[in-house]
């Protein structure tokens, strides 16, 4: 007797997924669809934000270069001033905190080399600006390459 119910019970739930197939494969599919536009809507916002940093860095970085380059050759104090210098590597150094890893080190980096060579910058002895314009291509080599690398 038991044998029987538990065939008529497997009988019966045969039946009703040949009756519903149609209806849990609409199921399945539009849990898949689901899932993949939510994946690819925050993979999406993701590289907005990604951009838009980066692309702030790349504005902040010509920014701050214009500073450097016033500052050593035309020793200009008003538009060149180093001390202005400090307010775009600090607002760079946190926008790469919200880019990709590699801006954030290379951002690190540029902030301790400006620490270190900001002072110096006007004097014949160009080895101080070697150091900056080193540490600003390396993360402008890193931007880039962050853009390029986006999906």
């Amino acid at each position: 007797m038991r044998g029987e119910l538990r065939t008529q019970a497997w009988a019966a739930m045969r039946t009703q997924i040949r009756s519903n197939a149609l209806a849990l494969i609409s199921l399945g599919v539009a849990l898949t669809s689901v899932g993949y536009n939510t994946w690819r809507n925050e993979r999406t916002e993701h590289n907005r934000n990604v951009r838009a940093a980066t692309f702030q860095i790349l504005t902040k970085l010509a920014e701050f270069e214009r500073i450097v380059f016033l500052a050593q050759y035309d020793h200009d104090r008003a538009q060149g001033n180093p001390r202005i210098g400090w307010t775009d590597v600090i607002v760079i150094h946190d926008l790469a905190s919200v880019a990709p890893a590699p801006l954030e080190s290379k951002a690190a980096r540029l902030r301790e080399i400006w620490r270190a060579n900001w002072e110096h910058l006007g004097e014949d002895d160009e080895t101080s600006v070697d150091r900056i314009e080193a540490a600003v291509e390396e993360l402008r080599q890193s931007a880039l390459n962050a853009l390029r690398e986006l999906s």
